[in-house]
């Protein structure tokens, strides 16, 4: 089957003759309201960081963006991301039309070069996803109706358990329990004997939901290839990222092994690499993250490359805040998501820039019906948190 990664001028159809004027940024740090593992470190107490990304064109249209970067989940920092954009990405797409979003990625990654992949991914979602706002608003469209899709009006979320000991998984499951969520994903590795316990008990508690295993990378193959068949039979739908993503031949044995599902996640940037990971037998999907892969464009031919190809399209993020977390709600619902999407922005942070913050209802969270991204960033409260 050939599958074609991305159709040119994706936007032609609404093209209007404008540019950008101006791209502004703003640092800022989240503050965090639970424990998440990803968060600790010299830092720690600063809070969840990212930079927020404001693009003016020269009809005055806005849209707005964020970058996400998490040190201890991939390279990229939350001082990098700001030189990358500062120094090297604003100067070249300063009088760009924002609708040719095709040329502003092909001159970003002429400016930051590719590696084995696109480089700053991260860095680089921020400044597609305040593009797609942008297009969004000066057409009036939402994202999904760019792409002649509808907007649903929510999505079923998974919540997140990250447990130190097993005394605190009840805890942390009763909390999500009370919120209204019934499906659940656990970060598993490097101890598959804590991993199986760990399993067995949310299987116990709330045998009906939806149990995802999210190793980061964590486990070493022979381990990895020990723990997926008692994993599978402790109740467990889908195993993430279970090797370091450079395991290729590692992902090939585990899934010829078939105990499980296995998705891929940090090592899938671009729709390139997902269709050599395909070709070679090394998945049978991918949790899709817009933040991880350079944005909404990347993202979306991924998700058209999965449907295709009939594999797991799992939705999760990088505890997005806001707009980077709307970002992700407008892909998973515009693609109308099958499984709990695990965004766990709303869990863990405790602060919001927009008018109407994300606030899951039952479990739920009503994915944004407006032009863009269907939020409104509020620019004083962005100021406020950048002074913080």
């Amino acid at each position: 089957m050939t599958t074609t990664i991305a159709t040119p001028r994706r936007y032609e159809a609404f093209r209007k003759d404008i540019t950008i004027d101006r791209v502004e940024i703003f640092p800022v740090r989240y503050p965090t309201v639970m424990r998440f593992k990803f968060f600790e470190g010299p830092t720690s107490g600063a809070g969840r960081p990212a930079v927020l990304v404001k693009i003016t064109a020269s009809d005055g249209t806005v849209g707005w963006g964020e970058s996400v970067p998490v040190p201890r989940w991939g390279c990229e920092t939350f001082e990098s991301a700001q030189s990358t954009l500062r120094q090297y990405i604003i100067p070249i797409i300063t009088g760009m039309n924002p609708f040719d979003i095709e040329d502003i990625h092909r001159a970003m990654n002429v400016e930051v070069a590719n590696c084995f992949s696109t480089c700053a991914p991260i860095t680089k979602a921020g400044v597609d996803i305040a593009l797609h706002d942008l297009i969004g608003r000066a057409t009036g469209k939402n994202v999904a109706e760019l792409w002649g899709r509808t907007v649903p009006d929510g999505l079923v979320l998974s919540w997140t358990l990250n447990p130190r000991d097993l005394n605190e998984l009840e805890p942390l499951i009763d909390q999500g329990k009370a919120r209204g969520y019934q499906h659940f994903n656990v970060k598993v590795a490097p101890d598959p004997a804590f991993d199986l316990a760990m399993c067995r008990m949310v299987k116990q508690l709330v045998p009906d939901g939806f149990l995802w295993a999210d190793a980061n990378g964590g486990y070493e193959l022979e381990i990895a290839l020990e723990v997926a068949p008692k994993l599978a039979d402790a109740g467990v739908a889908v195993l993430e990222q279970p090797l370091k993503p450079n395991r290729l031949t590692g992902y090939q044995k585990l899934r010829r092994q078939g105990a499980l599902p296995i998705v891929m996640d940090e090592g899938v940037v671009a729709p390139t690499d997902l269709l050599e990971f395909i070709e070679l037998g090394c998945c049978d999907g991918v949790a899709m993250k817009p933040a991880r892969c350079g944005g909404l464009c990347s993202a979306r031919d991924q998700v058209e490359i999965l449907r295709d190809r009939g594999l797991w399209f799992l939705g999760s993020g990088l505890t997005d805040p806001d707009v980077s977390l709307a970002a992700s709600l407008a892909l998973y619902g515009a693609y109308r998501l099958c499984y709990p999407a695990a965004l766990n922005g709303p869990q863990f942070l405790g602060a919001s820039v927009i008018t109407e913050p994300i606030r899951p209802i039952n479990g739920k969270a009503s994915v944004p019906k407006g032009p863009g991204l269907g939020v409104e960033v509020n620019e004083a409260k962005v100021r406020a948190l950048a002074q913080a």
